[in-house]
């Protein structure tokens, strides 16, 4: 297999009350498995404005390499407030370039190639991106990993959406609150996180299932064994992009045919430091130590 792994979705900025940062669950994945040594591919759409423009200068200082669109929709943003302990709240601005996105000749092309990809819901809430990512997913090869980051936001989803997404899937990443918010749509909550994910993962034929529990530790529920690993205690600035850096470092060593034991370490240990740092693409890897064996 190559080695381009894909982020498709959102992508936008995250505007704090002192400053605006790169964002969108996708970009940031893609970012963190371009700094692991992959060729990581933001794939998403801009608006032809300002914002947009500078999304485009942002990644190209960043090295990440990119298919976006430029749409007659404004570039997304999103308003960020953080909480006493660094927990993120949104507020999700619609109807932007990224619900947008075309399905383009070069995007098929980009697909067919890829050998990882990850998407969620929230790019899924309008039916233009929803399509584009149904169509994306249908073409890239059998042997593509796609990693469904369930990543739920304010009323962003649907039982709907999240079942037609988990039929496709073959790693789902969850977190806590959002395991809930699944056990109770398919009527699991009278069964604990542990057997909520081995029931989704029976029902929906998942090689792998993914539960992070902030500083309660986090699992990995795979065929061959079910892996935890505790939170280290860091300095936590706050926890954005968190959840998307786990999810890229695992897949990056899982790609590269570690173990789940040694892909959910590294997964921790990627996680816990960009929690040390500001925004959801800090540079905190040196691509020379993380190079994919061939």
């Amino acid at each position: 297999m190559n080695n381009i792994i894909v982020g498709l979705g959102e992508i936008l900025w995250d505007l704090f009350s002192d400053q605006k940062v790169l964002g969108g669950a996708p970009a940031n994945f893609a970012y963190h498995v371009s700094q692991l040594g992959y060729e990581g591919y933001a794939v998403s759409a801009i608006g032809n404005d300002p914002l947009g423009s500078e999304i485009i200068s942002s990644l190209k200082e960043k090295n990440l390499k990119y298919m976006i669109e430029t749409t007659d929709y404004p570039t997304g943003i999103v308003n960020v407030t953080l909480n006493d302990k660094g927990i993120p709240q949104y507020e999700i601005v619609e109807n932007v370039a990224w619900d947008n996105i075309p399905f383009t000749k070069k995007i098929v092309d980009l697909a067919k190639s890829t050998s990882a990809v990850c998407f969620g819901t929230l790019a899924q809430r309008s039916v233009s991106s929803r399509k584009t990512i149904r169509e994306f997913l249908n073409s890239v090869p059998n042997n593509c990993i796609k990693i469904f980051d369930i990543n739920l936001r304010q009323h962003f989803y649907s039982k709907n959406i999240i079942d037609e997404s988990l039929k496709i899937t073959n790693i789902l990443k969850s977190n806590d609150d959002e395991l809930k918010i699944v056990a109770d749509l398919y009527n699991l909550n009278d069964l604990s996180e542990q057997h909520v994910c081995l029931r989704l993962k029976e029902q929906f034929s998942l090689d792998i299932i993914i539960l992070t529990k902030g500083t309660d530790g986090s699992f990995v529920f795979s065929n061959e064994e079910i892996s935890f690993q505790p939170t280290p205690k860091v300095n936590v600035v706050d926890t954005v992009g968190a959840g998307d850096s786990f999810t890229a470092a695992f897949t990056a060593a899982y790609l590269n045919g570690k173990s789940i034991r040694e892909a959910h370490l590294s997964a921790v240990n990627v996680s816990a430091s960009v929690c040390q740092h500001h925004g959801g693409m800090p540079n905190i890897f040196s691509q020379a130590h993380h190079t994919p064996s061939k």
